[in-house]
């Protein structure tokens, strides 16, 4: 062979063991490169993948939402008599003043009171003119005005209200309306996309989008001994006016009332609060029902658990529900609770604070039955409790028989005889005392409430407007004026400072 050939031949040869050589290492490295991927996706969090690929398949876009809700949020205006300045006891009261054989009018007070007007938002719920908005927005109002999206404009009564949770059902005479649908605000996720529909600054219709930032929130607004605060806090930009309206999915479903903002200046500072809407639903059916709540309770006290209360007591959590004291003949008492449980669980779902168990307690009624589980002796042990109201029985509690718990007192409305036989046309009798201000001011069972404020009082739901009324009056002296007498004819009156 000469020498050309010969080298054309082992170029030939080179040339194949190039080839299978560069496969080898091409194959090798694929093979490399597919082990590591694998090791780096077993070192990823469980069910990142799934996750991922939801979020590369979403579109953020909110049209379909906001088309779908806006129409059903309403513009509410409300007008409130001004308070005037209370008085230094009663002597001016002409109520009082008839009482006393003294029958006159102030003539330096004028004929009517001044109206203060506000506004905010509301929820239409149902085609026939049902709405839920704030408790804040509409108490004490004598006037309510709702706007819907197409400008049309009606008058609106107050179904009920309940200020435990800062809800408010309102109705006006209209059919065929937009509604939006309840979703489930349970299954929400922090980070999950939302939107505050309402009508801030009165700018009507608005729209803004943010991310859930939190869940179960409770920051403390709600002036209240049973006040349920379980907040959804959002970034979605929220402002006056908007309390009252709605917080929505990114399928247009309703899954909160917005109600507060956190801020140093009055106006949106980067979080809002809303109810959430498993709250709103159990409260808006007790009010269109029955048009008071049917508030169920453990009958406990309970702190959240911090890292000092974990270490005093022993505990081997930081989660679930501290009970610190059990109430005789409470549901909890029945059940077998006892002072240093844990309670992490109602029915199937975790609580990891006292804000979460207050609001799955929330969704029921007196004399439902639910499972509880507690955490006693480092052991898990599940107890069935029969819920009961207020008064410790598992009865519905109505309007005239309904506590005011602030004030510790339950009431029952005056029959005609009793008006006849006392010579008077309203006032509420004090049925029952608890611990609370009317007991500290020595008033007793069988106390006829005439007037607070120099205001009539016809029910109970006068007592607690007018509860309201001084607590969110923004002065700093917050006093009910009470008169009132007893059965055989003593007259009597208090003052109960609520700033205490």
């Amino acid at each position: 062979m000469n020498a050309t050939k010969r080298m054309r031949t082992l170029g030939f040869f080179a040339l194949v063991v190039a080839v299978s050589v560069a496969t080898n290492l091409t194959t090798n490295f694929i093979s490399q490169k597919k082990e590591s991927s694998t090791i780096q996706n077993n070192q990823l969090p469980v069910g990142y993948a799934k996750f991922a690929h939801a979020a590369n398949a979403m579109e953020t876009d909110f049209t379909v939402a906001a088309e779908l809700t806006v129409h059903a949020v309403v513009h509410v205006t409300t007008k409130t008599p001004m308070k005037s300045q209370q008085m230094d006891g009663f002597q001016n009261d002409p109520f009082f003043q008839y009482f006393f054989g003294n029958p006159r009018q102030n003539q330096n007070q004028p004929k009517e009171m001044p109206m203060q007007e506000a506004s905010g938002s509301g929820v239409i719920i149902s085609n026939d003119g049902y709405i839920v908005t704030n408790n804040h927005v509409v108490e004490g109002s004598s006037e309510i005005e709702v706007t819907l999206n197409d400008k049309r404009t009606f008058k609106a009564k107050v179904i009920g209200t309940d200020p435990n949770t800062d809800i408010a059902l309102i109705k006006i005479d209209a059919t065929d309306l937009p509604v939006i649908v309840f979703g489930n605000s349970d299954s929400l996720k922090v980070g999950e996309w939302v939107l505050a529909v309402g009508n801030p600054f009165n700018l009507t219709s608005t729209v803004t989008a943010g991310i859930v930032s939190a869940k179960a929130r409770n920051i403390n607004i709600i002036n209240s001994k049973m006040k349920i605060e379980s907040f959804i806090q959002t970034d979605a930009a929220v402002n006056p006016g908007n309390s009252g309206g709605a917080l929505v999915n990114t399928r247009g479903e309703l899954v909160g009332i917005n109600t507060a903002i956190a801020s140093q200046t009055g106006s949106y500072a980067g979080y809002a609060f809303a109810i959430p809407a498993s709250i709103v639903q159990k409260v808006v059916a007790d009010l269109r029902k029955y048009t008071v709540v049917q508030r169920a309770v453990l009958g406990i006290e309970i702190k959240d658990i911090s890292s000092d209360l974990a270490k005093e007591k022993n505990l081997k959590t930081l989660e679930g529900a501290f009970v610190g004291k059990v109430g005789e003949e409470s549901a909890a008492k029945k059940a077998g609770v006892k002072e240093g449980d844990i309670i992490n669980n109602v029915n199937g779902i975790d609580v990891k604070s006292v804000s979460e168990l207050q609001e799955q307690i929330g969704r029921y009624r007196p004399g439902d039955k639910i499972t509880i589980t507690i955490i006693r002796d480092a052991k898990e042990q599940k107890l069935n409790v029969e819920l009961k109201n207020r008064q410790g029985s598992t009865g519905l509690v109505t309007a005239q028989s309904g506590d005011d718990d602030q004030l510790g007192g339950t009431y029952k409305e005056l029959s005609d005889k009793t008006k006849q036989q006392l010579g008077i046309d309203f006032g509420v009798e004090v049925k029952s005392l608890s611990k609370g201000k009317l007991a500290d001011q020595g008033i007793k069972p069988g106390f006829i409430i005439l007037k607070i404020n120099n205001q009539p009082v016809r029910s109970a739901t006068d007592i607690q407007e007018a509860y309201n009324a001084v607590v969110n009056n923004g002065e700093s002296e917050k006093v009910l004026l009470i008169a009132g007498l007893y059965p055989g004819g003593k007259i009597s009156y208090v003052a109960i400072n609520l700033a205490d």
